[in-house]
């Protein structure tokens, strides 16, 4: 099993978020897939239930997790969609929060929380419900089962070259101009159609 840097996921020409921002964080996320093929490889080769073999085990989730959360983050980024009205994604998140604006502000101010991490918006299939939900490391915290609909890396490398060391809030407004609605709308339908 070998994974592979998803090229045509990578953004471009984003409002607010510069294309040296994107190719400096698309780095990090090269590191991810490059770590996590020579992380599983390692695991192999490794004598089971040694310590060695438990700690490589445990990296690898976070590389693994890294990688996969910069896929669902660069993927759900692009200038210019919007989010229709009538969707089954905005109508869900209108029946959550009061409005989609509330639910706006709410996943804003989720991505503002004091740290460093990941806000998610998640799926929840057995209560048919959306959640913002904040994530720390790559690898803890995730609801189990729960479907990423929507995904903000807020770690500093994520706006550092456009916005500064302090400039977060800036950084999430322009997340927020640069959401690819057609991707979430997509990832939403797609868990609903799996709830079981």
């Amino acid at each position: 099993m070998s994974y592979s840097v998803r090229e045509s996921i990578k953004p471009h020409r984003l409002k607010g978020i510069s294309d040296e921002q994107i190719d400096q964080h698309w780095k990090l996320y090269e590191g991810y897939v490059k770590n996590t093929n020579e992380l599983v490889g390692e695991v192999g080769q490794a004598e089971r239930g040694s310590r060695h073999w438990a700690e490589l085990k445990r990296r690898a989730a976070f590389e693994l997790d890294g990688m996969v959360l910069h896929e669902y983050y660069f993927e759900n980024l692009k200038a210019g969609t919007q989010l229709g009205p009538r969707t089954g994604l905005a109508q869900t998140l209108g029946a959550g929060w009061k409005t989609v604006d509330d639910w706006r502000a709410d996943f804003a101010a989720t991505g503002q929380i004091r740290g460093v991490g990941w806000a998610i918006l998640y799926f929840d299939r057995s209560a048919n419900q959306l959640f913002n939900w904040w994530i720390g490391d790559h690898e803890i915290g995730h609801p189990a089962g729960w479907a990423p609909i929507l995904v903000m890396d807020v770690w500093e490398h994520a706006f550092m070259v456009d916005h500064g060391a302090s400039g977060r809030k800036e950084y999430v407004e322009a997340f927020m101009e640069n959401v690819n609605w057609d991707v979430a709308a997509r990832r939403y339908e797609s868990a609903r159609e799996q709830r079981g």
